[in-house]
C-alpha cells in the first residue's frame, strides 16, 4: 500500500556554501524526487530557509527530516501537508505582442485568470500569475495554442496555518549563547 502525500519541508538555516548539494543529496540517495525548491531570507535575521516539495511516505519524511537535521547549518527542520499550510507558486509567460491586441481570447484568458501584464513591448508582452500549480497549468494550457515564447514557474513558498516554532527557539538559543557569554 502506498500511502504517499505531498509534503512541503521548511529548513530552517545558516547561509553556507554546499548545504544545498547535501541535502539534495539525502533525497538522491533515497530515489525521491524533488518537486519544487525554493531558498530565500526567512523571518529571522541572518537565516535562511529552504522549502521543499516532496511526495513521501509519512516514515520516509520523518528519516528524512532527521538526517537534514544533523547537518551542521541546519538550525531546524519542519514538514507539513498540504492542508497545514497556505502557499502558492508564480509564473511568467513571455507572449508575441501582436497577439494582446489580435487575440480576444488573449484578453478574456488574462482577465478570467487574474494574470497581471508585468510589461509590453514592441515584440512581446510578459504576464505574471500566481497561485496553486493547477491555475498555473491552466493558464499555460490555454496560451500554448497562441505560442508561448518563454515560460518559467517558481517553486512553492509557504507560510503554516499554525505559528512556527522556529522564532521562539532561535530566541532561547540566543538567550543561551549570552548566558554562557557573560558566565566566561
Amino acid at each position: 500500500m502506498n500511502d504517499q502525500k505531498t509534503y512541503t519541508v521548511s529548513i530552517y538555516t545558516e547561509n553556507n556554501i554546499g548545504l544545498l548539494n547535501r541535502i539534495s543529496a539525502i533525497f538522491q540517495r533515497r530515489h525521491i524526487n524533488i518537486e519544487s525548491l525554493s531558498a530565500s531570507e526567512s523571518e529571522i535575521d541572518d537565516v535562511f530557509r529552504f522549502t521543499l516539495v516532496v511526495k513521501v511516505t509519512e516514515e520516509q519524511i520523518r528519516k528524512i527530516i532527521g538526517q537534514i537535521e544533523r547537518q551542521v547549518e541546519v538550525i531546524k527542520a519542519y514538514y507539513h501537508t498540504d492542508e497545514e499550510t497556505i502557499f502558492t507558486e508564480s509564473a511568467l509567460f513571455k507572449i508575441k505582442s501582436d497577439l494582446l491586441f489580435e487575440e480576444r481570447q488573449i484578453q478574456n484568458i488574462i482577465k478570467e485568470s487574474n494574470a497581471r501584464i508585468v510589461t509590453v513591448n514592441k515584440e512581446f508582452f510578459v504576464l505574471e500569475k500566481s497561485g496553486r500549480r493547477a491555475e498555473i497549468e491552466l493558464v499555460y494550457r490555454e496560451l500554448k495554442p497562441f505560442g508561448i515564447m518563454q515560460f518559467v514557474r517558481s517553486g512553492r513558498i509557504a507560510v503554516t496555518k499554525t505559528e512556527m516554532p522556529i522564532s521562539s527557539l532561535l530566541s532561547s538559543i540566543g538567550n543561551q549563547e549570552e548566558t554562557a557569554f557573560a558566565k566566561a
